[in-house]
């Protein structure tokens, strides 16, 4: 089988399916079978353009797909129709980049990588297009809603170095946030707890059980009735920083989750959360060199 891959076009790679053998005369009626809620005359519109490709890269002609035989045991390429998003007004910038290792200050709002009603405006698909680095990808994520430094990979020979670093809790994060001021909660202070999906695709919560989350938290800074904090997670739970917060009666300021949920489609760019990843710190597998990476974007009281 070949290990052809085609090239991303505007940062957005193609998609792939596999063609088993069937009953199918011509490639047109597999594709109509397998995918339902796409048309015959869209495919074949899409070969017109060029966006279907064998496994070897040679475009797929809508004379060639409407006849036999079907080409079954190998591979098909395409790329998929992207919608049109409207543009999300805030940049990534590229702080560092070596030959394994691109690291990215983030803008709120703007996803990492593609989602729900999100694939142009991501930092993936956005870097992949400036810089035609077809085999980037992201070696840890942070929320849409939160800025602040994201590490991705250049290369998949030193990949799986750089993911076990995380994985194996190696790399030092401080975080950032603004959030209520409460002389009664004393700082500093470790919050452990146990975080499971709250019922909500969305949302997290703290349940009774074992510890699966471990933050370190302390005041930097306290101006009237807020504070910043800093944050140092060891573990990685989706939405601990935030879960961890509110559990202290101190949710971060301007959070669209939690206490309460905001509606899809209600975000106030003039609000964004007060949460920032401010720095890293870890030893390059590769390099061998100390790494510390910190964030230019501050927070606003």
């Amino acid at each position: 089988m070949s290990g052809y891959k085609p090239p991303s076009r505007q940062g957005v790679g193609p998609s792939c399916v596999g063609l088993p053998a069937g009953p199918w005369p011509t490639l047109i009626d597999f594709l109509a079978a397998r995918f339902p809620n796409v048309t015959p005359a869209i495919w074949l519109q899409r070969m017109a353009r060029g966006d279907v490709l064998d496994e070897v890269g040679t475009p797929i002609t809508p004379e060639l797909a409407s006849l036999p035989p079907y080409p079954a045991h190998t591979r098909l390429y395409y790329y998929r129709d992207v919608p049109y998003e409207p543009p999300i007004p805030f940049d990534e910038v590229v702080l560092y980049q070596d030959e394994h290792l691109l690291v990215v200050d983030k803008p709120h709002f703007l996803p990492v990588v593609p989602s729900g009603g999100y694939l142009a405006e991501t930092v993936l698909v956005r870097l992949k297009r400036k810089l035609g680095l077809d085999e980037l990808v992201p070696i840890h994520r942070i929320d849409r809603d939160t800025a602040g430094l994201v590490l991705f990979s250049k290369q998949p020979a030193s990949r799986a170095a750089y993911a076990a670093l995380f994985r194996e809790h190696q790399v030092h994060k401080t975080y950032h946030a603004i959030a209520p001021w409460r002389a009664d909660v004393p700082m500093p202070q470790v919050r452990q707890s146990r975080i499971m999906e709250a019922g909500h695709f969305m949302l997290q919560q703290e349940v009774p059980g074992q510890p699966n989350a471990l933050t370190h938290i302390d005041v930097l800074e306290v101006r009237g009735n807020l504070a910043r904090y800093e944050l140092k997670p060891v573990t990685g739970q989706r939405h601990q920083l935030r879960v961890h917060m509110l559990g202290l009666g101190l949710p971060i300021l301007n959070d669209g989750l939690y206490p309460d949920l905001t509606p899809e489609g209600q975000m106030d760019y003039a609000r964004p959360l007060q949460l920032l990843a401010r720095e890293l710190r870890f030893t390059d597998p590769v390099s061998g060199l100390a790494r510390h990476f910190v964030s230019q974007r501050q927070l606003m009281f």
